[in-house]
């Protein structure tokens, strides 16, 4: 099977991540999405992330009704932080199979070069980005990479934004999964609580 692996923080997964996940499975030849929940990505301040098995769980309570996108808790068992590299690695050697290509934001592109062995990842991994707001996408940047652009839809949605509106007790009614809005509103208040 040929796998897109979609990693993120997930803090918490909404429906712009969904949407983008189910877009390549539409659009490209990618059998199934693996949603990869990183436990602490080492380009990201780990006070704000709810505990990595509530996050998990959103995630997978989020997909389970798609049999081509499932949620993955793989990094958690490897060494912290998470390297993409490392997990690549991992997953080669545990489904030989599998053809693995990554999902990134326009934005991680940019910061690829900051990645650890970075180069191995554009030498052996097809990459598809997807746009964000207010991130240019420069293809430029590495001209011999198997780079695909998306014309996914853009969605102005973050987890951060999420996480604030429900700080302030606000709704993000329409912007998490129906089906995960009450969970993910009572493990974010919880943290806020902490």
């Amino acid at each position: 099977m040929y796998i897109g692996l979609f990693f993120g923080s997930f803090n918490p997964v909404h429906v712009g991540h969904l949407i983008i996940a189910q877009h390549l499975i539409n659009e490209t030849l990618l059998d199934q999405i693996w949603m990869i929940v990183s436990p602490h990505n080492p380009l990201k301040e780990k006070a704000s992330l709810a505990r990595d098995y509530d996050r998990l769980h959103l995630v997978q309570v989020a997909t389970e009704d798609n049999p081509k996108v499932r949620a993955s808790n793989i990094e958690f068992s490897l060494p912290k932080p998470s390297y993409t590299i490392e997990t690549l690695t991992h997953l080669r050697e545990k489904y030989p199979e599998h053809e693995f290509a990554l999902i990134m934001g326009a934005d991680n592109l940019v910061s690829l070069s900051k990645w650890k062995n970075y180069e191995l990842i554009l030498r052996d991994y097809s990459i598809f980005i997807y746009k964000r707001v207010g991130s240019v996408i420069e293809e430029q940047l590495f001209p011999d990479a198997k780079i695909n652009i998306l014309d996914a839809p853009l969605l102005d949605i973050s987890s951060t934004q999420i996480r604030e509106l429900i700080k302030k007790g606000k709704s993000v009614q329409y912007m998490v999964p129906e089906k995960i809005l009450e969970e993910t509103i009572i493990i974010y208040s919880r943290k806020n609580q902490a």
